[in-house]
């Protein structure tokens, strides 16, 4: 694929791409927009550099691909309920994203995309890994495809977000999101196959015993983080990671303790997987 306005390097033949040549802080073209829309569903992952953005900018340019989603457990600050801030320092007891998974996967209508932008980072350390669904699903053997495409995950968003307020010394009694979906989804632009489970979210399969739900996950989770369906991204101050969050799960990397990490996120709603 051939571009006009930007330029794109692939990080792996599987997954991800830095993006260069184009400003988030500023309107963008349609036929830009364009392009950036075409590189985020080839390599499902992408990334900006020395991004300079206002929150309002941020949210501005994700509200190009659609509307904004506010978070379940952590809405914004006070005039930004779309932006989910992501902060880490000596005094933090855990991170976002410390395993594998697809945001807030366990929505009706999961997000489509978020877009982190880091304005802090650590000199060494605080990567982040994405692995591409799709390559995982293709990777599979055409009998255990036909199995799981007729099988459906039930998400909750309950023990993960009750615990991370557990840690942090909060009681919590909210009620969290909680869907079905299936365990093979199809993506709605590209038309690719992938799957859809995730430790963070998923609770078991529908309509089956416990003892089979949790062989059959367990063996998805180690499929899915096989390296060879990898990116990982290193980080530097003012970068930008925009994630296709129907195709790519991803993991945050917390190995610089008690360093700074800093930034913010929107995320953008999506519809319901088929």
């Amino acid at each position: 694929m051939t571009y006009e306005t930007i330029e794109v390097r692939p990080l792996t033949p599987t997954v991800g791409a830095e993006i260069h040549g184009v400003n988030l802080a500023e309107p963008m073209g349609n036929h830009q927009f364009t392009e950036v829309h075409d590189a985020l569903m080839r390599h499902e992952v992408i990334f900006f550099r020395d991004q300079e953005m206002t929150l309002d900018q941020h949210k501005d340019f994700g509200r190009r691909f659609g509307e904004l989603h506010i978070h379940p457990f952590r809405p914004g600050p006070e005039g930004h309920p779309e932006i989910l801030r992501i902060h880490t320092d000596a005094n933090s007891t855990q991170i976002a994203g410390e395993a594998w998974h697809s945001d807030v996967s366990c929505d009706p209508e999961p997000p489509l995309g978020s877009i982190l932008h880091l304005h802090t980072v650590p000199e060494e350390g605080g990567d982040t890994l994405f692995a591409s669904m799709s390559a995982a699903y293709d990777a599979l053997s055409e009998p255990m495809k036909a199995f799981l495409g007729g099988l459906t995950a039930i998400h909750d968003g309950t023990r993960n977000y009750r615990d991370r307020s557990r840690r942090d010394g909060r009681e919590d009694t909210k009620v969290y999101p909680r869907a079905e979906h299936p365990v093979i989804r199809t993506h709605p632009v590209t038309g690719k196959k992938v799957i859809f489970v995730n430790p963070v979210f998923t609770m078991r399969l529908k309509d089956m015993p416990r003892d089979e739900s949790d062989a059959i996950l367990e063996f998805l989770y180690r499929h899915n983080a096989k390296s060879q369906f990898q990116a990982r991204f290193r980080w530097r101050a003012n970068s930008v990671a925009f994630w296709d969050n129907r195709s790519v799960q991803h993991l945050a990397m917390w190995d610089y303790y008690p360093n700074v990490r800093s930034g913010n996120r929107v995320t953008i709603q999506g519809d319901r997987p088929f």
